[in-house]
């Protein structure tokens, strides 16, 4: 088994910065893409970046390109997302994923393991 475990979250003014970090324990030999997805209230799970196994390729929502950096740092076993000028409809629970694949997806199903989340709440 893999748990996944989200942190960083919070709440913010419009404009500031957040660090969400996951870490994974357990099973986490081999090499795997990593996601961040999120949900905001009333709203469908919705993809935000993802990362290959890596590093070396990464991917991200239209909504949050520009504004939104995700890494990973193999040998702690953490993935991050540093996220900039956030906005009101960033508000969301983030949600740290492992792919079933090596290469990072915009695509929820093909994630097998994730996090509890973690809340961010950005206000105007």
């Amino acid at each position: 088994q893999v748990q996944l475990v989200e942190s960083g979250g919070g709440l913010v003014q419009a404009g500031a910065s957040l660090r969400l970090s996951c870490a994974a324990s357990g099973r986490t030999g081999g090499s795997y893409g990593m996601g961040w997805f999120r949900q905001a209230p009333g709203k469908e799970r919705e993809f935000v970046a993802t990362i290959s196994f890596n590093g070396g390729i990464t991917y991200y929502a239209d909504s949050v390109l520009g504004r939104f950096t995700i890494s990973r740092d193999n040998a702690k076993n953490t993935v991050s997302l540093q996220m900039y000028a956030l906005k009101p409809e960033d508000t969301a629970v983030y949600y740290c994923a492992r792919q079933n694949g090596i290469y990072g997806s915009r695509r929820d199903y093909e994630y097998n393991y994730w996090g509890q989340g973690t809340q961010v709440t950005v206000s105007s």
